[in-house]
């Protein structure tokens, strides 16, 4: 049972079809045939159960493949920490960011990491919350930074910041003219637009609800350029992150107060996902930096 034939036989499990797996393999059907008949004598098992067009796992060859796939990441993982200790760090990191503070939090990070690894590239992606945790799950990102609040039986998360929640107005708003901050409870009768993750909208529904209110929402949106031009026209009062505050002389914003509200920020990656060491290393990093 060494290394190749532990190859073979996670692709075939995979693709559950000898002549496709040989094809995948580039190799011909009889001699990976017998390879994995000689690995089912070895192991004193059968591994398949094998109909007339596809193949189906026993209950050995589901715990062989589970362990085979974890054996064989070790092993490349090994050889990617031999190249990086003869070559230095290099690689490329991907990682997701939500607007509002997250870009300044990850700007410090990477400002930091690329000033030891110099050849180390950043592919950085924006997106909502869901669309991030989304991109994580189909393995578009390595890592990400959303806001609250997150699947923890889904994602390893840390706490890297937090913001004040603010309403954006048109300055022909009459509370426009109402002090620096505002009341919760003077938004309850007021059309708003807030974020559409499923979580945000969630969380300030339970702000209402601590009033004794219902928001009167009139609008749903993710693009803070979007928020910006229609708050701007009086269309409605955004509930957004106090950094999403766009350049603009329409409109003004009020920290919401009695009590302050906030978001937090969230550094995420994925659980039971194998990491290479470049990403290992910069997880690492944050971790040192949250330390501080």
């Amino acid at each position: 049972m060494d290394i190749r034939t532990l190859s073979y036989f996670v692709t075939i499990a995979e693709e559950l079809n000898i002549t496709k797996a040989a094809e995948k393999l580039c190799m011909s059907q009889p001699p990976l045939s017998s390879q994995m008949k000689a690995l089912e004598d070895e192991l004193d098992t059968v591994l398949f159960i094998r109909g007339k067009r596809r193949l189906q796992l026993t209950d050995s060859g589901k715990l062989l493949y589970r362990h085979a796939k974890e054996i064989l990441s070790l092993v490349n993982k090994t050889k990617e920490e031999i190249r990086i200790m003869d070559k230095g760090m290099r690689g490329k990191i991907a990682i997701g960011l939500v607007e509002g503070s997250a870009p300044i939090i990850a700007a410090d990070w990477i400002e930091r990491f690329v000033s030891q690894y110099k050849n180390v590239e950043f592919h950085v992606v924006d997106g909502n919350s869901d669309e991030l945790i989304q991109k994580l799950r189909s393995g578009l990102i390595d890592m990400a930074v959303i806001t609250s609040p997150c699947d923890n039986t889904l994602l390893n998360s840390y706490k890297v910041g937090q913001e004040k929640m603010t309403a954006f107005m048109s300055k022909d708003n009459p509370l426009a003219t109402q002090g620096d901050t505002i009341d919760l409870s003077m938004l309850k009768d007021e059309p708003l637009i807030i974020p559409s993750r499923v979580a945000m909208n969630t969380m300030i529904y339970e702000w209402f609800k601590e009033i004794h209110a219902e928001p009167h929402i009139v609008c749903r949106m993710d693009n803070y350029l979007d928020v910006a031009a229609l708050a701007g026209r009086n269309v409605g009062i955004s509930i957004f992150p106090k950094t999403s505050y766009i350049l603009n002389d329409q409109i003004i914003a009020k920290e919401i107060v009695n009590p302050e509200r906030y978001v937090e920020y969230l550094f995420v990656w994925l659980k039971d996902k194998p990491l290479s060491l470049l990403d290992e290393a910069f997880i690492d990093h944050i971790k040192a930096i949250i330390k501080e």
